[in-house]
């Protein structure tokens, strides 16, 4: 299945992706994308659900993550070698782990808006993993029992934030906008392999980004069950699995993102996203 929140920012009702690509509202089968819904037996229960008997949604409304009540956004940094290389990073013999505010996530196609003194605002395409079933010291075998599923996620940074202010990357990666997910949940049984995805990200029509996450580090059964190791993960919690190589920080000379840009940005089988870039104080930013 694929799983979608949409409306206002804030009133986003549940809906689901028929076979045609069309947005079908469950707003009458569950009250939102989260807890139990999108646990085992919830996300057996929504399959069972003929999706021409949900009522149609009209026209074009926005999409906002795909999954509500995040209590928990986890990032992992350096997953892939070619852009550990890049940003002169030592591939890490451990996860890196790290957190992303919640008040940075957002839909996937809302606006970005450039924080204020930044000067190094930086794109990542990355694979979100959405937790389903709590998970507290899970084995790797057992740890994809726990997925919901899977959605695309744009990690947004700001490069002299994270690195030159001191202390972790949090300050960096946490700035409002920061954390676009979506357009949907895609549940784990339709992804056969989450480690053979491609993903991509272009900046105005250029190509940054292109790459596969059969080159990750650290593959997705391995970081549910290390992160489950520190941590209850919780349904609704979210992984943001690293980025490929192709980011503004890695380029030469750096380039880092603009008011006026655009970018777009997409996974196999799992959606795209695209999203305008604002200056801060722009009264369209949100």
């Amino acid at each position: 299945m694929k799983l979608a929140r949409y409306g206002a920012p804030g009133q986003e009702k549940p809906g689901l992706i028929d076979g045609e690509g069309r947005l079908r509202d469950l707003s009458g089968v569950v009250p939102d994308l989260a807890g139990d819904v999108i646990g085992n037996e919830g996300l057996r229960r929504l399959a069972a659900i003929d999706p021409t008997a949900l009522p149609l949604v009209e026209g074009n409304p926005r999409f906002g993550a795909p999954v509500a009540g995040i209590g928990k956004m986890l990032c992992i940094g350096m997953n892939y070698a070619d852009h550990a290389a890049e940003t002169g990073a030592p591939v890490p013999e451990q996860p890196v782990l790290f957190m992303k505010a919640t008040t940075a996530i957002g839909g996937p196609n809302d606006t970005v808006v450039i924080p204020r003194d930044s000067v190094q605002t930086d794109w990542e395409v990355e694979l979100g993993v959405i937790i389903g079933e709590v998970a507290r010291h899970v084995s790797v075998e057992q740890a994809m029992t726990h997925v919901a599923g899977y959605a695309v996620i744009n990690d947004l940074s700001e490069r002299a934030f994270q690195l030159e202010h001191g202390g972790q990357w949090v300050k960096g990666k946490s700035c409002d906008t920061f954390g676009p997910i979506g357009p949907w949940l895609v549940t784990r049984d339709e992804v056969a392999d989450p480690q053979d995805l491609s993903l991509w990200l272009e900046v105005n029509g250029h190509r940054y980004q292109n790459g596969n996450t059969r080159t990750m580090v650290f593959g997705v059964a391995q970081l549910v069950s290390y992160i489950s190791r520190y941590m209850t993960l919780m349904p609704g919690d979210v992984i943001s699995t690293g980025t490929p190589a192709g980011v503004g920080l890695g380029l030469k000379p750096p380039t880092y993102l603009k008011p006026g840009d655009v970018i777009e940005l997409g996974i196999e089988g799992l959606g795209r996203q695209r999203q305008d870039v604002v200056a801060h104080g722009d009264r369209n930013a949100w």
